[in-house]
């Protein structure tokens, strides 16, 4: 099963992002592209028992304008999925 995660827009500081084919307890995090490391904040814990939704993630005001990516981990923390890069200026 091929996991997909895509980024929609941001918008006020909250993203939105549409997934498929991740299960319950699926993790997303916020990864910036300088360091290649995961934030630690913010981080959504997939809930839906659908395999298909959608995600509004709130930015935390310490969050530095940079490029990132979303970035989707199954329950056993192995990366499923990815969005293309976006900008947060």
């Amino acid at each position: 099963m091929n996991s997909v995660i895509h980024f929609v827009e941001l918008d006020n500081r909250v993203i939105s992002a549409i997934y498929r084919n991740l299960m319950v307890r699926a993790k997303v995090v916020l990864v910036d592209t300088a360091s290649g490391e995961p934030l630690r904040e913010p981080v959504t814990t997939i809930t839906s028992p659908l395999p298909t939704g959608a995600l509004r993630i709130r930015l935390p005001d310490d969050i530095r304008p940079g490029i990132y990516f979303l970035m989707a981990r199954n329950a056993h923390g192995k990366d499923v999925a990815r969005t293309a890069e976006f900008s947060i200026g």
